[in-house]
């Protein structure tokens, strides 16, 4: 039986690759997911449809997607458990990020600039 990648090894995942991933907690068709990127992201990142497509084909290679269905044309996709592990780590990686960014900016923004 071959052992599953540990999610950590993905990381870190572009900002697009990271919106695609919250979008497809839900199942949803290619055009769902670049309208939903651009709203989960308050409008910061937009995905056109090449780099969705790629990113799709990566993922789909890295089983951190699946195709759950074909509705005339359009594909739907879902993460995978293995998708949701990677999109879990990369937000605890974000959350450290912040908390120890915001640790290093608040012990030294008393002393102003010299």
């Amino acid at each position: 039986m071959a052992k599953e990648k540990d999610p950590l090894l993905y990381l870190p995942l572009s900002e697009s690759t990271f919106y695609i991933l919250l979008a497809l907690y839900e199942p949803m068709h290619g055009y769902g997911v670049m309208q939903k990127t651009e709203e989960i992201s308050a409008g910061a990142v937009k995905i056109g449809p090449g780099t969705l497509y790629g990113a799709f084909s990566t993922l789909l290679k890295e089983g951190l997607i699946w195709k759950v269905r074909e509705e005339d044309r359009r594909k739907v996709y879902e993460l995978t458990d293995k998708g949701r592990a990677v999109c879990r780590a990369q937000l605890e990686r974000y959350e450290l990020m912040l908390r120890y960014g915001q640790e290093v900016i608040d012990n030294n923004s008393l002393g102003g600039e010299e």
